[in-house]
């Protein structure tokens, strides 16, 4: 008889490893990009994106139709991120519309400048001491 091409004494020397089940729905998760998830791959993706002269009435319900869909989407803070990383110019992403993600982008900058200059005080004050 044939073995097969990973004989029990390779697997034998492997030694088994406990894993427990949050521990392998944590590896899974990590092996599914984010936007497997997303409530929207299920909705009109064109909620989510303005059509070209939209007037501002229709912007703004399309807009709240959209944030209402985030709102049930078990990944909403990961979009979220991501159109603020990359950044995304257009469209409803993790609840946000493209304004709402440039005031979040530029309060960010911001706090990002003042714990910089807190930083920096501190290391003076520190060095003087």
């Amino acid at each position: 008889m044939l073995q097969p091409p990973h004989s029990s004494l390779q697997v034998a020397a492997v030694p088994a490893q406990r894993v427990s089940a949050r521990d392998r729905d944590r590896d899974k998760d990590q092996d599914v990009p984010w936007h497997t998830e997303a409530v929207c791959r299920r909705d009109e993706a064109g909620l989510f994106f303005a059509p070209s002269k939209e007037p501002t009435a229709a912007r703004l319900s399309r807009e709240e139709a959209a944030k209402r869909v985030c709102a049930r989407c078990p990944v909403m803070v990961e979009c979220r991120e991501h159109a603020l990383l990359q950044p995304e110019p257009y469209g409803v992403w993790g609840g946000l519309t493209a304004a709402e993600r440039r005031v979040v982008l530029a309060r960010r900058r911001r706090r990002e400048m003042e714990l910089k200059k807190a930083a920096r005080t501190t290391g003076r004050i520190a060095a003087a001491g």
